[in-house]
């Protein structure tokens, strides 16, 4: 096995904020101190090496020294906590109203997946499943985003079914 170090392409002000924002999480929770496997920093960099690289949680988890459920549960928890910053809907109309946007763009798309079934009843009577995609041709979600005429997004959906 060969070791080498790496270099993460991103301010190092981000992965402090993110941290930070760990470090509430894990207050609000009631986790005691020194119980975890990592720090909130190392924890900040590793997810934000998935975001950044996609790289594969079981890889990360090794690279990290936690096993590979823990890295999952870590991600997880570092995609929760940058989803708690997200504006919702009428947060980001309300900015574009203050900023005087002339227009919003809504857009949306479905995100092909294999892991979602979810059996339910169609108008016709017949049993269909929901995360099917007719219009895509595959299973996905549905997600809406609205954005500034600058492209800039405001707001994303919550995913929802085909």
């Amino acid at each position: 096995m060969i070791t080498y170090r790496a270099t993460l392409d991103v301010p190092r002000e981000l992965v402090c904020h993110l941290s930070l924002l760990l470090a509430a999480e894990r207050r609000r929770l009631g986790t005691r101190s020194g119980s975890r496997a990592l720090t909130c920093f190392a924890q900040a960099v590793m997810g934000l090496r998935w975001f950044r690289d996609r790289t594969d949680r079981a890889a990360l988890g090794r690279d990290h020294g936690v096993s590979r459920a823990t890295a999952y549960r870590y991600i997880d928890e570092v995609i929760d906590v940058l989803a708690d910053q997200a504006p919702d809907l009428h947060q980001a109309l309300r900015r574009a109203v203050d900023e005087g946007l002339t227009h919003l763009i809504l857009d949306g798309t479905v995100i092909a997946t294999d892991r979602c079934a979810e059996k339910t009843i169609s108008v016709k009577g017949e049993p269909i499943d929901v995360w099917y995609s007719g219009k895509a041709r595959h299973h996905g979600g549905n997600i809406q985003a609205l954005s500034a005429p600058c492209g800039l997004p405001l707001w994303v959906s919550d995913v929802e079914p085909g």
